[in-house]
């Protein structure tokens, strides 16, 4: 579990590596990650955007950006939680991600949330100790 927190606005993402929908063999290696974020502040909050920065394990970077999460542009009162998965394919067997929330407070002030960069590691993966 990986979490950070960012003007009273906690990103909590557990990955889990998915063994049936990968293919070893053809390069192709799958993760869903879930997501929770949760208002520990004091002012209601939405998320507008997000901005992901997916790294695979030769450092290739692929981003992506686009309105809200999984379709929605939740509104999060103080004390509220949203929570989804969704997943990425790489074509290494690890690698890693992380990225941002563009949130407006509900007196219209913009700011991001960091999410927490957190490691995709399948069994596929060899670790070295250095």
């Amino acid at each position: 579990m990986y979490s950070k927190t960012t003007r009273g606005i906690t990103v909590t993402v557990v990955p889990h590596f998915l063994e049936d929908q990968s293919e070893p063999s053809r390069g192709r290696y799958v993760w869903a990650y879930q997501v929770r974020i949760a208002n520990d502040g004091g002012e209601t909050v939405q998320l507008l955007t997000r901005h992901w920065r997916i790294t695979d394990g030769n450092g290739r970077l692929h981003e992506v950006r686009g309105p809200g999460v999984v379709g929605e542009q939740p509104v999060l009162a103080p004390g509220q939680a949203f929570e989804y998965t969704s997943g990425t394919p790489l074509a290494t067997p690890s690698g890693f991600m992380g990225g941002s929330y563009a949130m407006t407070s509900d007196k219209g002030e913009a700011f991001d949330v960091e999410i927490p960069t957190f490691s995709l590691d399948s069994p596929h993966h060899g670790r070295q100790i250095n």
